[in-house]
């Protein structure tokens, strides 16, 4: 019925995406204050840029044809 294993403990941690899991959170470390900056302060509220990167990241590596499959899966 439902499960509670955490996502940390249903990857393998000799799988790829491990690697590039810490590969990107450094990355997007560095971009941190800028994405900080494009923010409006005023509106509807957005998708934070770091989690639409990773979205994309894995769309691109699973070969996910379209955004509405990514999100589906």
């Amino acid at each position: 019925m439902f499960s509670y294993l955490s996502p940390e403990q249903r990857v393998p941690q000799d799988h790829p995406v491990r690697m590039l899991r810490r590969l990107v959170d450094a990355v997007l470390r560095k971009l941190s204050r800028r994405f900080t900056a494009m923010y409006a302060h005023g509106g509807r509220p957005s998708i934070p840029p770091e989690k639409l990167l990773r979205a994309l990241l894995l769309q691109v590596l699973y070969t996910i044809r379209s955004e509405r499959l990514l999100m589906e899966q």
